[in-house]
């Protein structure tokens, strides 16, 4: 199983990173001391199993979690210093958690959990209904901030402050009033967990950025924002755009 350590401490890094050699079946590939690193570099390295810390600055390990496409999600173990009581929740939703500090034991139990949770193993119907549970608890919650990349920065750009999203042959990007700017998350994502809206295969918009809606003879529109961007409208996705402003 490859493996990713994402955690703000370096020490709580490598002691995990230490404890995991004791498991042939994980293969550390990357560590990441915030959520925003990790993002970036998951796709590319195929991880099936990411140890995270909740409690992280700017983003935290829940927000991670809740960014990832989950399609293609890899196994989450939710690392924390929360007490037990504090965890019910996760340990009704999530794939596992690992208490701070952690116990060799209980990281035994969670690694055994890891091994009959990954797809190539067959789920039981206990086992199913915990992992759609736990997906149905990501898919319930907004996403708070958008990590962007431009020139060689990272910008957190706020929900509310975005027109629009778009992809291309390049990936995707998020528009605002300031500029545009390239995200890991998918438009997919974007879709399930904000408040932006489908107008086309290729773009969500930001309705309260709507300025105006120019209807065309085959069915469809073209969008205006408050920016002057333009924005087609398939026939598939204007019946949510005209029930939203009551058309």
């Amino acid at each position: 199983m490859r493996a990713i350590i994402v955690d703000d401490e370096p020490l709580a890094r490598e002691e995990l990173q230490e404890m995991l050699q004791s498991y042939p079946e994980i293969e550390v590939v990357a560590q990441f001391g915030n959520a925003i690193e990790c993002l970036k570099h998951l796709k590319q390295l195929q991880a099936e199993v990411l140890f995270l810390d909740i409690e992280m600055p700017q983003i935290s390990g829940l927000e991670l979690a809740n960014m990832i496409d989950s399609d293609n999600a890899p196994a989450i173990v939710f690392v924390t210093a929360y007490d037990q009581f504090a965890l019910d929740a996760f340990e009704q939703n999530a794939v596992d958690y690992l208490l701070k500090p952690i116990d060799s034991e209980r990281l035994c139990k969670s690694i055994k959990r890891l091994k009959e949770r990954l797809p190539s193993i067959k789920q039981t119907e206990a086992d199913a209904a915990v992992n759609h549970s736990y997906q149905t608890m990501l898919k319930e919650q907004q996403l708070r901030l958008i990590p962007c990349y431009y020139q060689q920065r990272v910008k957190l750009i706020r929900l509310e402050d975005i027109e629009h999203a778009s992809s291309d042959i390049s990936g995707v990007h998020v528009a605002t009033e300031n500029g545009t700017y390239h995200t890991q998350l998918t438009l997919k994502v974007l879709e399930d967990k904000s408040p932006l809206l489908r107008c086309h295969r290729q773009h969500l918009v930001n309705v309260e950025a709507i300025s105006e809606i120019s209807l065309e003879d085959n069915g469809g529109a073209v969008l205006f924002t408050k920016s002057g961007a333009q924005l087609p409208v398939s026939r598939r996705y204007f019946k949510a755009i005209k029930e939203h402003f009551g058309l």
